[in-house]
C-alpha cells in the first residue's frame, strides 16, 4: 500500500484577533442587554442576543484554533485537526436556533408596537458598529482560506448589518414615530442570520460526513489516472476532506501486469503529482492489486 503527504501551507489563523473580538464583543452584549431593557428595544435585545452568540462562536473558534495545532498521537492519530470543522458547525447551529427564537419574539412584538427610547437605541448601535467593525476587519483575511474562522467572521459581518439596521430603524423611530420598525427590522434579522447559517451548516456537514468535496468530480479524477498506461483499472474510490487544508484520496488500483515494489513506488509519484496539480489532493493512499477477484466498481459499499 503506498501512501503520501503532500502538505499545502496556509498562513496560520491569528488567535490573538480572536481574543481581541471576544473582549470587544463581552463589552457589546453587556451594554446592549442594558441599554435594550432600558429602552424596551427588541431589536436593541435581538442585536445583544446575536452577539452574545458572537462570543460563544468566538470561544469555540478560539479553542478550536488551539487544540488543531496540537501533536498527534497514539491515541489520536489525525490529532484534533477537525476541530475547526466542529466549532463551524456548532457556530451555524446556534446562528440558525437565534434565528428562531427572534422570529418568534418579533411575531408577538407586531401585535402591539411598544414605545422605544430611541435616542438610546442610535448610540448603543453606534457603538456595536464600532466593535463589530473593528472585528470584521480582523478576522476577514483569515476568513477566505478557513471555515472556522469564517464561522466567526460571518456571526461578526451579520452582527455588524444588524446594528447598522437597527441604528437606522432607531433614526425612523426618533423622528417618524415608526415604532413597527423595531420588529421588523428584528424579523430581518432573523432571516439573514438562517440564510447565512445554513450555508455554513451544509458546509461543516458535508467535511463531517466525509462528503466528496464540491468542486471535485470522482469519474474525472479516475479518468486522469487510468490514463497511465501501467493501470488497467480504479476503483473502490474514496475522496473527502480532513479539514480545510487535506484532501484525501483512498483507491484500490488493478495493474496491467505483477510489477515490483520499486515499480509501484514510481508510477505512484505519478499519481500523487497528477491529482495534486490537477485537484489540488495532497494526501493519496492506494492499494494496489493484480489479477483480485473483487468489485471494480467506482464506488463500493464498504
Amino acid at each position: 500500500m503506498g501512501h503520501s503527504h503532500s502538505h499545502n501551507h496556509s498562513h496560520e489563523v491569528q488567535g490573538k484577533n480572536l481574543l481581541i473580538s471576544i473582549v470587544l464583543n463581552i463589552g457589546i452584549t453587556v451594554a446592549q442587554v442594558i441599554g435594550g431593557l432600558l429602552s424596551g428595544s427588541l431589536a436593541l435585545l435581538s442585536d445583544a442576543l446575536h452577539n452574545f452568540s458572537d462570543v460563544v462562536s468566538l470561544i469555540i473558534s478560539y479553542i478550536a484554533n488551539k487544540l488543531v495545532k496540537k501533536e498527534a498521537s497514539l491515541t489520536r492519530t489525525f490529532g484534533f485537526k477537525r476541530a475547526e470543522i466542529i466549532a463551524a458547525f456548532v457556530n451555524a447551529a446556534t446562528l440558525i436556533v437565534v434565528a428562531v427564537l427572534l422570529i418568534n419574539e418579533a411575531g408577538q412584538r407586531f401585535q402591539e408596537p411598544p414605545q422605544i427610547d430611541s435616542n438610546l437605541v442610535i448610540w448603543l448601535s453606534i457603538l456595536a458598529i464600532a466593535g463589530n467593525g473593528f472585528s470584521v476587519l480582523l478576522l476577514k483575511k483569515d476568513s477566505s482560506s478557513n471555515m472556522n474562522m469564517r464561522s466567526a467572521y460571518l456571526h461578526l459581518l451579520t452582527d455588524l448589518m444588524a446594528s447598522v439596521a437597527v441604528l437606522i430603524g432607531g433614526i425612523l423611530m426618533k423622528y417618524f414615530q415608526l415604532f413597527w420598525i423595531d420588529s421588523a427590522l428584528t424579523l430581518g434579522i432573523a432571516i439573514y442570520l438562517i440564510v447565512v447559517g445554513w450555508d455554513l451548516l451544509k458546509s461543516s456537514v458535508r467535511v463531517l460526513m466525509l462528503f466528496t468535496p464540491d468542486d471535485l468530480a470522482l469519474e474525472e479524477i479516475v479518468k486522469k489516472i487510468s490514463e497511465i498506461p501501467e493501470i488497467k483499472n480504479v476503483h473502490h474510490v474514496h475522496v473527502w476532506q480532513l479539514n480545510e487544508e487535506e484532501t484525501h484520496l483512498e483507491a484500490h488500483i488493478d495493474f496491467n501486469e505483477d510489477i515490483s515494489l520499486s515499480q509501484f513506488d514510481v508510477i505512484l509519484e505519478k499519481i500523487e503529482h497528477l491529482v495534486f496539480h490537477n485537484f489540488n489532493i495532497n494526501h493519496v493512499n492506494i492499494q494496489p492489486e493484480f489479477g483480485k477477484c473483487d468489485d471494480k466498481d467506482l464506488v463500493v459499499q464498504d
